[in-house]
């Protein structure tokens, strides 16, 4: 019993969120629904092809994974939304990192930075059952991740691919690392661009956007428990939008980060890590760049910004031959500024002084314990509290908005257990997680005067479901229930004229209380030897207590099958989407993402696509989505804006036609 412990916990070190894998050999070589391998966490590939093809931005990558919607406003960066939660609720890292948008309407939320394929894991945690990664996660943490690789002598690895598909859409990435056993140098460098795209009825959306980076890290590894990193990133990006009156001509980020890692330190501390992180966003709105001003209109632009630093330590202790304590500590520091401008003659961006609008701290504590009570039963939990303080002026006048003091306070405690016999994995956990009122929840949804009253939400919500796995079928089942007191609610007047930002009677935010449940499945089943089909079926139900009515913003039930053939070098593959009709609604109501339109139609989308693997290091794939051309749109969606010299808006904005594209990837290793 001891050896199987120490075994057991050694997994534990390597795979802190669970010991059970399902089989590789089911894996798809055109990623079309990632799976959930170990409880509540889903790992995805992003430098495979995917279908859809992705619009190279973190959102639309995510869009894949069961649970999960997009929000379209155009092009690209739309915002992520997992089990019908979004915003702040949902954290996202880069690379450890955490950062936020400048763009009080969603313009640019932290995925609008995030270019997928120059990282080598997405890892998603459902769920508030995780305390690592910072407060608020009441719908769960993306994390974008790199990994830790030392060279055991000197050599090369690198990834490159080129994508071409319709409407003018241009993929590059070049990602390259050159090291020795005492160090490395990595570099990154992507390009994306793309036309207006065309819905299937043949309209053309305004849409058209174009997006760069580069990334540069060096890191110093003089053996295998040693590791110091230092990093920076530079990335741009413009993009037109069919759901509101401005574009974004600049997104600008600016980032570096300093990493130090120590291993095996003695056998109580098994490792100690520290991150500074700095980013900084720079971001322009107007109404002239990117289209037809309005002869009537003045010429109206805005220009946040906002500049984050943060810090993270943490240790791992070895507890013994069964358990793994992690502790740790993090603090935040966010400042946010603007400046604007709408005048009958244009006026010069860096004429107009900024103003501060905003500043927070946030600083943490965690705790989360990994135990392995058997060989096969393990007990995972977690504790984390936060201490936040805002302040927050109008950026006009420069007046006092108010202050905000929060304490807030997360943990969850999950049981795994390994049913061997199956063989499966089971699990139930119960999380809580509490989130305080986001800058625009307490700005530029309560008419420009603040909203100190808005109380931070509070989240108990219960997780529950199955992984199982065999050469042939492999699966999961993952269900959940929430309650959240003080969800923040919003509203959009839709008889008060202007803007949230320039008319304090147009939105507001409010508590309310929340019931939420629902459940992700899929399988893949291997039922010949070069043939294997694949499913998953996402349902959330949500009601707002407070007001008897359906909690807006919950996504229609969603069904997606998929067949696959492998032979040799070659793959063929069909995914087929079916969305139902949406009627659960509370028109004007949502959150700063987006509020319900009203009742949506249900759609049915089918895509191919095929590979062919040239060798070892090359790799061909192509696509057709949306193959009969259909004229959808998402229930989970903006409403589309009238734009000059573009064909009259339908109700939301719809998605892309039919699109073809073709890849090719290289990879030396």
């Amino acid at each position: 019993m001891k050896l199987a412990r120490k075994t057991l916990a050694s997994a534990l070190f390597a795979l802190p969120f669970g010991a059970f894998a399902a089989d590789p050999s089911l894996d798809e070589v055109v990623v079309t629904a990632p799976r959930m391998r170990t409880p509540l966490v889903v790992e995805n590939d992003p430098k495979a092809p995917q279908q859809p093809v992705p619009s190279s931005d973190g959102a639309s990558f995510l869009k894949n994974v069961p649970g999960f919607n997009l929000i379209r406003k155009a092009g690209t960066d739309g915002d992520p939304v997992l089990r019908g939660l979004a915003g702040s609720r949902l954290n996202v890292l880069l690379d450890g990192a955490e950062f936020h948008g400048g763009c009080g309407m969603r313009m640019d939320p932290p995925t609008a930075y995030v270019f997928p394929e120059t990282y080598d894991r997405v890892r998603i945690v459902k769920g508030p059952q995780t305390v690592l990664y910072g407060n608020g996660n009441l719908a769960g943490v993306v994390l974008f991740e790199r990994d830790d690789v030392r060279f055991r002598e000197p050599g090369v690895r690198a990834h490159a691919s080129l994508m071409g598909g319709s409407w003018g859409r241009l993929d590059a990435v070049a990602d390259a690392s050159f090291g020795t056993p005492t160090g490395f140098v990595r570099a990154s460098a992507t390009h994306s661009q793309s036309d207006d795209y065309r819905d299937g009825s043949g309209r053309t959306i305004h849409s058209g956007f174009e997006r760069r980076s580069l990334s540069l890290t060096g890191g110093w590894t003089p053996d295998d428990d040693t590791r110091i990193e230092l990093s920076a990133a530079r990335s741009e990006a413009q993009a037109a939008y069919a759901d509101r009156s401005m574009d974004g001509s600049v997104f600008d980020r600016d980032a570096l980060g300093l990493k130090l890692r120590k291993t095996r330190v003695s056998e109580l501390l098994r490792r100690v890590e520290v991150q500074m992180n700095w980013n900084y966003i720079d971001h322009v709105m107007d109404n002239y760049s990117l289209r037809a001003k309005p002869a009537a209109a003045n010429f109206s632009w805005n220009n946040p910004d906002r500049e984050t630093f943060g810090m993270r330590a943490s240790a791992d202790l070895a507890l013994g031959a069964a358990a793994l304590l992690t502790l740790g500590a993090d603090r935040q520091h966010n400042s946010h500024s603007l400046r604007a401008a709408n005048s009958a003659a244009l006026v010069a961006i860096d004429s107009r002084p900024r103003n501060k609008d905003f500043e927070s701290t946030s600083s943490g504590v965690f705790g989360e314990l990994s135990y392995a009570l058997s060989q096969s039963d393990r007990l995972i939990g977690g504790l984390r509290h936060d201490r936040y303080d805002a302040e927050r002026t109008n950026a006009v006048s420069g007046a006092a908005m108010g202050r905000s003091s929060e304490t807030l306070t997360a943990g969850f405690v999950r049981v795994e257990r390994d049913l061997r016999a199956l063989p499966a994995t089971a699990y139930v956990g119960f999380g809580y997680g509490e989130r305080p009122m986001d800058h625009w929840e307490a700005t530029t949804w309560n008419g420009l005067t603040g909203a100190s009253s808005l109380r931070p939400e509070r989240n108990a919500q219960l997780d529950a479901g199955l992984i199982w796995s065999t050469p042939t079928l492999s699966g999961s089942l993952a269900l959940f229930h929430s309650r959240i007191d003080d969800y923040v609610l919003t509203y959009v007047n839709p008889s008060a004229s202007g803007s949230c930002g320039s008319n304090p009677a147009k939105c507001s935010s409010l508590n309310v209380d929340a019931r939420r449940h629902g459940f992700e499945a899929e399988f893949a089943w291997r039922f010949a030897p070069q043939w294997t089909a694949r499913g998953s079926y996402a349902l959330v139900r949500a009601r707002n207590e407070s007001m008897g009515v359906a909690l807006a913003q919950t996504p229609p039930d969603e069904l997606r099958l998929g067949l696959g053939y492998a032979s040799g070098a070659w793959t063929l593959g069909a995914s087929a989407r079916f969305v139902r009709a949406q009627d659960r609604v509370h028109a004007d109501y949502g959150s700063i993402v987006g509020q319900d339109i009203g009742p949506s139609a249900g759609f049915a989308t089918l895509s191919l696509n095929a590979s062919y693997r040239i060798d070892k290091r090359v790799q061909l794939s192509a696509g057709i989505d949306n193959l009969f051309d259909r004229v959808y749109a998402e229930h989970i969606n903006r409403a589309a804006a009238a734009v000059a010299g573009y064909d009259a808006p339908s109700t939301r904005v719809n998605e892309p036609g039919r699109m073809i594209w073709a890849k090719i990837t290289v990879a030396i290793d």
